[in-house]
């Protein structure tokens, strides 16, 4: 847990949002599946912030609004719905009480989230990954507690932190009319 904080303080600043694939990462391969990040070199000086990025790829036409090409919006696009759905996934692990499934929860938080913007194939591979899930007392160990008692507090801290950085980014992104880049 300390682990995520620390990440998840050091994902934004008082005016932008940065590194949002630090704190991703440190939840674990749960949320690698969703987010695809690639790596590479280090980006030039423009690449410094959600906004500058944005900007900088908008000034050199990089991003098209017609066609799928590669570049840092679109892979923020994706990693940004892969933080929403994050998000629900945890205010149901938060506040839902035992019974459903871990699998059930991702299920439900893919389905309104992810899906439509997945083709077939992918989300037929989601369904396996749903039904791998460990049960939910693992999952709870990996945010460093033991009941469901405990994990509430932590998922309403947890939960806030990313519901402000998904805010963020999607105020940025529909600024720039970049919701439905293809």
């Amino acid at each position: 847990m300390k682990m995520i904080n620390i990440s998840l303080d050091c994902s934004v600043s008082h005016t932008d949002c940065v590194l949002c694939c630090r704190f991703m990462e440190a939840l674990g391969p749960l949320v690698g599946f969703f987010t695809h990040k690639r790596v590479a070199p280090p980006p030039p000086h423009a690449y410094r912030s959600v906004r500058s990025m944005l900007e900088a790829e908008l000034q050199r036409g990089v991003v098209s609004f017609d066609t799928q090409t590669p570049s840092g919006s679109r892979t923020l696009l994706r990693l940004h719905r892969s933080l929403l759905w994050l998000q629900l996934l945890l205010e149901k692990l938060g506040t839902e009480r035992e019974g459903r499934s871990l699998g059930e929860l991702c299920r439900d938080a893919y389905l309104e989230v992810l899906a439509p913007h997945h083709p077939w194939l992918v989300q037929r591979a989601a369904e396996l990954v749903f039904r791998a899930m460990p049960d939910r007392s693992a999952f709870l160990q990996l945010v460093c507690v033991r009941t469901q008692e405990e994990a509430e507090p932590v998922m309403r801290i947890v939960v806030a932190a990313i519901r402000e950085i998904h805010q963020r980014t999607q105020k940025e992104l529909e600024i720039r009319n970049m919701l439905d880049l293809p």
